[in-house]
């Protein structure tokens, strides 16, 4: 794709400004870091557009603030002073999964994941953001904690132009089959191969 055009043009019978704005299903997906980092830079273009921003971390302890929310946090509070950007709304799945930010079983956590992803469907049959980061989702997905089947479901027929971008290792076939846009983190080298471990400002 040189210059970001395409080489070739599908015979679909859409113009080019139809086509180019065709919202997107992303899927970062594999065994190396920057799946979110990256999704959290697209979080930020999307931002930038004036788009409404919602983020759902379904892994990460609620009592570990990682440098994107901070940032993003942030850039909400700008938009709500100013109206520069977009507005942004963070939400984490409690002690790694609850709403109710409550510690509990393995049936508990299911059930909030589940939760939190029919949260996420009202907000897409609402037409709530422009863009979604639905962070670490795949391991839900991975657990069988919620089905696969109706999360492609709901994201292939969402209505508007709602962008979604989901990360997480080991995203499912069908996952990666109904998405636009996937992209695998595979490992080249990682300071932690020489014993280095995660640091300031690089992991979090």
């Amino acid at each position: 794709m040189p210059q970001g055009k395409p080489e070739v043009v599908p015979d679909d019978g859409l113009t080019t400004r139809q086509r180019r704005n065709r919202p997107v299903f992303a899927v970062h997906t594999g065994v190396m870091k920057g799946k979110s980092t990256a999704a959290f830079g697209m979080a930020l273009r999307a931002w930038n557009q004036g788009w409404s921003v919602g983020v759902f971390q379904f892994v990460k302890s609620a009592k570990w603030r990682v440098g994107e929310e901070s940032a993003f946090r942030a850039l909400g509070r700008l938009h709500d002073e100013t109206g520069e950007g977009g507005p942004v709304e963070w939400h984490k799945m409690g002690e790694g999964w609850s709403w109710s930010r409550k510690a509990g079983t393995d049936e508990d956590h299911a059930a909030n994941a589940r939760e939190g992803w029919a949260e996420i469907k009202r907000r897409l049959a609402a037409e709530t953001h422009g863009f979604y980061v639905l962070d670490e989702f795949t391991y839900p997905l991975k657990w069988g904690w919620i089905e696969v089947a109706d999360v492609v479901e709901a994201i292939t027929n969402r209505p508007g132009r709602q962008h979604v971008v989901i990360t997480g290792r080991d995203a499912p076939a069908e996952l990666i089959e109904a998405a636009d846009l996937v992209t695998e983190m595979t490992k080249i080298k990682h300071p932690m191969d020489a014993g280095q471990k995660g640091q300031r400002g690089i992991e979090w």
